[in-house]
């Protein structure tokens, strides 16, 4: 055997220290990339607990309104969720006591919405499975809580005559609300009058009545025979100002009758019923004795509002109380009617000596009842006092077209 030097010496330390370094070196070159393996995290005095993967996420997208969490949103935004990237699989939205909302989903399946109003301070709930274009499935989930109104507030439209009636030339649309209405021009520019033929006309917001804030829609000048009206209110979930929101919408429908006028010259004795203009019939009568201001048959286009058969009057400063009279047509809600009145027939187209109304026989009385109508005009004539505001809910006619337009509060 040879001698050996230190530089080539092999002992078995150095041998085995080789090895070592070439199985090392084996262990890396072997792991495939991004993940760790349990051979080399031993070697390197780790866990021997692998690292997993994180599951892969859906592609879908999701987008609610009222968004997600959303507190106070208005009921009269749309309740939908759309999905992009993806379709919607399963949907549903449940209220406040579990039930749910009825609504559609659309032909791409990408959408659904709301088939229903919403009501006022209630938290909805959603529901249901989207599925993205690479098949990996996504819950939708989440909730949303519509405003809580301080108030509500009601609307009536023409609470005077039933939807679909027939009325006369110079009925009013009359909007007659319940409570607080603050923002009125923002009530104004809502309101909606449709008619057929298409006719000139303004909303004028009136004095509160007892029963809260009105406004009234008046033509320029009287219906045409036969036009068609449809009115609508939608003030459910309209802010009406001061806290308050509409507490649901109104509609009416209505036709415009005949053209019957009533022509009522106090200095005549007499009234003359007028249609399209030319005369049916002539009456003779008995205005306000006109002594004192409220005998006074106030001068100004009056309308009709109702009809009583049997009518119990009371005017305790004229000293009578509960007098049963019949076939009474109110004119204005001051008290003033046209009706029967069989203990002045003697001066009846001669004397003026009522309390205001305008008396008829019998016979006459209930003729004209029978062809009166709401809505119809009594255009009175020749006395010292014309119609006011303080002579009750429809003096419309009685403010010249320039004031009235004057009156809309978006003027």
């Amino acid at each position: 055997m040879s001698p050996t030097t230190p530089a080539t010496r092999w002992t078995r330390r150095t041998a085995l220290g080789v090895l070592g370094g070439a199985v090392g070196v084996a262990a890396v070159a072997c792991t495939p990339a991004g993940r760790t393996s349990t051979a080399a995290g031993v070697a390197a005095g780790g866990s021997r607990n692998p690292t997993t993967t994180p599951a892969p996420q859906p592609t879908v997208e999701l987008t609610f309104a009222p968004a997600a969490g959303a507190v106070g949103s208005s009921v009269l935004t749309p309740a939908t969720v759309s999905a992009a990237l993806g379709t919607l699989s399963t949907v549903t939205l449940t209220n406040a006591d579990g039930k749910e909302v009825d609504g559609t989903l659309d032909a791409t399946g990408t959408t659904w919405s709301a088939a229903e109003v919403l009501g006022y301070g209630k938290t909805y709930t959603w529901a249901g499975t989207a599925v993205g274009t690479d098949g990996l499935r996504a819950p939708i989930a989440g909730s949303f809580t519509t405003v809580e109104p301080t108030s509500t507030t009601r609307a009536v439209v023409n609470a005077a005559f039933a939807d679909g009636a027939v009325v006369g030339v110079a009925a009013p649309i009359i909007v007659q609300f319940n409570g607080d209405v603050t923002d009125r021009a923002a009530v104004e520019k809502a309101l909606v009058v449709t008619t057929v033929p298409r006719t000139e006309g303004s909303w004028a917001w009136l004095p509160d009545s007892g029963s809260g804030p009105r406004v009234h829609w008046r033509t320029k000048a009287y219906w045409a025979p036969g036009t068609t009206v449809d009115v609508r209110v939608p003030i459910y979930g309209m802010d009406l100002g001061g806290g308050s929101y509409g507490e649901g919408d109104a509609t009416s429908s209505f036709t415009i009758g005949r053209n019957q006028v009533v022509k009522a010259d106090v200095t005549s004795y007499h009234i003359v019923v007028e249609r399209d203009g030319a005369e049916v019939v002539r009456y003779p009568v008995s205005f306000g004795a006109a002594d004192l201001d409220r005998n006074v048959t106030r001068s100004g286009i009056h309308v009709v509002t109702s009809k009583i058969k049997t009518k119990y009057m009371t005017n305790e400063a004229a000293g009578y109380k509960d007098v049963e009279e019949h076939w009474a047509v109110r004119i204005s809600n001051n008290g003033e009617f046209i009706h029967a009145n069989p203990q002045t027939v003697g001066v009846q187209g001669s004397r003026n000596v009522s309390n205001g109304c305008v008396n008829m026989s019998t016979a006459d009385a209930t003729a004209y009842f029978t062809t009166a109508i709401y809505g119809d005009p009594v255009e009175v004539t020749g006395s010292r006092i014309d119609l006011s505001s303080a002579d009750g809910d429809i003096y419309d006619w009685a403010i010249s077209w320039a004031t009235w337009k004057s009156m809309s509060a978006l003027a």
